[in-house]
C-alpha cells in the first residue's frame, strides 16, 4: 500500500501532482484568494510569473504546453480575474489545449452572505471546459489526478479547479491514489480492416489528411512511412503543419481557411479514390470543407481519438484508436503499387506556388519570405488572427510538429506575442518569432513588459496597414460602407522600445533583413513593425 504524504496544505498536494504531471510554470495574476494556490506551486518546483491579465497568462501557458507536452496551467483569483480568462479557456478546449484552470473563492458559507466579487464559476466554466471542480480538502490529491488524467484523455481540453480559501490552506495527510496510464487503443484485425487493406492495395489515387489527433499521438514517423511506402501525398489542418516537413515532396502544406488554396485543394481530394483521415479534427477548418466527399462514392478511413459527433463529413470505415499504430496496422502486409502516375501532385505544388508567390518586392508575404530566409530552419513560429495568419500558414514552411502554433479553432486574437513568449521561456535556446497584424498587437502590448522581464529575445514582427485586414475584406466583398475596421496607426517600434526592448520600423527587404540579423544577435526581445499596403491581403488569400 502507498504510504501517506507528510501533513501538507490541500494546496500542496494539489501542485504535487501537477508537479509530477511535468508542469514547471504557471501563469497568472494573483489575488488575495490564490496566494496559497501561488506559493503551494512555488515550493513545488512550479514557477509562477506575473502576467498583465489573465487572457494572456493562459496563452503563455499554452505556448509552454506545445514545448513539454505538459497541462499548461492558468491560475485565476475569483471574480474579475475568472472572467478574463474565460476566453483562452474556450480557446483550449477548441483547439484541444490541456489546461488546468485554477481558480480561487470565498468558502461555501461565507458565500451565503457575501456577495461582493462572488458569483459561481462552475457555472461560467462548465461549457468551456471538459470539467469543473470545487477542491475539497481530503480529495485534493484525487480531483487534481483526475484533473490531469481528464485534461490528456481523448482529445485534450482545459479542466476547472476552484479552490475555496480555507481549503487551501487545509493541512491533511493523503494516500495519493493514481489511475493507471491507459495503453494505446490498437484496433483489433477483422473483416472491416481487411476491406480497408484491400482499398489500400488497389488505390490509384490516394490522399491523407493529418490533423491535431496524430499530432498529439505522435505518429509523424509512422505517416512519414506510410505516406513514403505508398506515394500517398499529405494535406494537413493549420495546426498539424510540421507532421511531416513541408520541404517533403509528399507534404502539400497546410489547408482549412483560404478560399484560393481550396480552389486547387478540394478538386484534388475529390479526384482521390482513397481518403484516409488520420487525426483530422474538422473543428479548424472553414465551411467549404463540410461534406466534401461522399463515402458511399469514394472509400474514407477516418482515424480519430473520439467518435465522430461533428458530422463535418462522414466516413466509410470510422476507427477511434491511435492513428500511428493504426496506420502500422493497416499497411501489414499490403504491397505498394503505383500511384498518381500522371504527376497530379507536381502539378498541384506548382499550382499552389504560383497563387502563393513569395518573390513579391514587399508586402505581407515578402515579409512572411524574407522571415523564413532568414530565421532558422527549427525556429518556432506564432501567427496571431487575421489576413496575415491565412497567408503565412499557406507560406511558411514547418519542419517538425507545433513548429508553428496558432489560434486555429477558436481564430481569437492577441493569442500571438504571449504564446511566443511562453515558448521562448520554454525553449530559450531556439528562436522565437510570433507575427501579428496591428490591431491584436494592441490587445496585448502589456505584456511586452513581461517578455522584457523574463529576458531572452523573441521577435514580435507586426503588419501595420491601421485596419482589420480580414474584416475589411470581407466587408468590401459583401459590397458594404467600410465601417469600424480601420483605425489609427501607431508607432509599434517605439512601443517596444518604451517597454525596454529594441524596435524598429521597415519598409522594404532590406530593412526587413537588416532588423532580423540585428533582432537575433540581441539580448532582449524585438519589435519589427513591417509596414504595408491597405488593402495588402487582395487576391492573395
Amino acid at each position: 500500500m502507498p504510504k501517506p504524504f507528510h501533513t501538507a496544505r490541500a494546496a500542496d498536494h494539489l501542485a504535487a501532482r501537477l508537479f509530477e504531471a511535468g508542469c514547471r510554470y504557471a501563469f497568472g495574476m494573483p489575488g488575495g484568494e490564490v496566494l496559497t494556490i501561488v506559493d503551494a506551486l512555488e515550493k513545488a518546483g512550479i514557477k509562477f510569473i506575473l502576467c498583465k491579465h489573465e487572457n494572456n497568462a493562459g496563452f503563455m501557458a499554452e505556448g509552454v504546453h506545445h514545448r513539454d507536452g505538459a497541462p499548461a496551467i492558468l491560475v485565476a483569483t475569483l471574480g474579475p480575474g475568472v472572467v478574463n480568462g474565460v476566453n483562452v479557456v474556450a480557446n483550449a478546449l477548441q483547439d484541444r489545449v490541456p489546461m488546468i484552470v485554477l481558480s480561487g473563492c470565498v468558502d461555501a458559507d461565507e458565500a451565503l452572505t457575501y456577495t461582493h466579487q462572488v458569483f459561481d464559476h462552475s457555472q461560467v466554466f462548465r461549457s468551456i471546459t471538459k470539467e469543473t471542480f470545487c477542491l475539497t480538502a481530503q480529495s485534493a490529491d484525487i480531483i487534481a489526478d483526475k484533473a490531469v488524467s481528464i485534461a490528456l484523455d481523448g482529445r485534450a481540453g482545459p479542466v476547472h479547479i476552484d479552490v475555496p480559501i480555507s481549503v487551501a490552506d487545509q493541512r491533511v495527510a493523503i494516500t495519493p491514489r493514481r489511475r493507471a496510464t491507459p495503453v494505446a487503443n490498437i484496433p483489433a484485425t477483422g473483416t472491416a480492416f481487411d476491406a480497408a487493406r484491400a482499398w489500400l492495395g488497389a488505390a490509384k489515387r490516394p490522399v491523407m489528411i493529418a490533423g491535431l489527433d496524430a499530432v498529439a499521438d505522435k505518429a509523424g514517423a509512422e505517416i512519414k512511412t506510410f505516406c513514403e511506402t505508398y506515394n500517398v501525398p499529405l494535406i494537413t489542418t493549420y495546426k498539424a503543419k510540421g507532421i511531416l516537413a513541408e520541404d517533403h515532396p509528399l507534404s502539400l502544406g497546410g489547408a482549412g481557411l483560404s478560399p484560393l488554396n481550396d480552389k486547387h485543394v478540394l478538386p484534388f481530394v475529390q479526384s482521390a479514390d482513397l481518403i484516409i483521415c488520420v487525426g483530422y479534427d474538422p473543428i479548424e477548418m472553414r465551411p467549404g470543407w463540410r461534406e466534401v466527399w461522399d463515402p458511399a462514392e469514394t472509400n474514407v478511413i477516418d482515424i480519430t481519438a473520439v467518435p465522430n459527433t461533428h458530422y463535418m463529413h462522414q466516413a466509410t470505415l470510422s476507427v477511434v484508436a491511435d492513428t500511428g499504430a493504426t496506420l502500422a496496422s493497416l499497411r501489414d502486409g499490403v504491397a505498394a503499387g503505383t500511384t498518381w502516375e500522371d504527376g497530379e501532385i507536381d502539378t498541384l505544388k506548382a499550382a499552389l506556388a504560383k497563387d502563393f508567390p513569395t518573390d513579391t518586392d514587399w508586402g505581407p508575404a515578402a515579409v512572411i519570405d524574407e522571415c523564413r530566409k532568414a530565421l532558422p530552419r527549427d525556429a518556432l513560429a506564432t501567427a496571431d488572427s487575421g489576413a496575415h495568419r491565412i497567408l503565412l500558414s499557406q507560406i511558411w514552411d514547418c519542419y517538425e510538429p507545433r513548429a508553428l502554433i496558432q489560434s486555429s479553432a477558436l481564430c481569437t486574437m492577441g493569442c500571438a506575442v504571449p504564446m511566443a513568449i511562453g515558448t521562448k521561456l520554454r525553449c530559450p535556446e531556439r528562436q522565437v518569432v510570433s507575427f501579428s497584424g496591428d490591431a491584436g498587437m494592441l490587445m496585448v502590448n502589456g505584456e511586452l513588459a513581461t517578455a522584457a522581464e523574463l529576458g531572452g529575445n523573441p521577435i514580435f514582427v507586426v503588419f501595420v496597414d491601421a485596419s482589420l485586414a480580414l474584416i475589411e475584406l470581407k466587408q468590401r466583398g459583401r459590397q458594404m460602407r467600410n465601417t469600424g475596421v480601420d483605425f489609427g496607426k501607431h508607432d509599434f517600434a517605439a512601443i517596444g522600445r518604451a517597454f525596454g526592448g529594441n524596435g524598429v520600423t521597415v519598409k522594404d527587404r532590406a530593412g526587413l533583413r537588416k532588423a532580423l540579423e540585428d533582432a537575433q544577435a540581441a539580448d532582449s526581445f524585438t519589435v519589427i513593425a513591417a509596414e504595408i499596403e491597405p488593402q495588402a491581403y487582395d487576391g492573395k488569400i
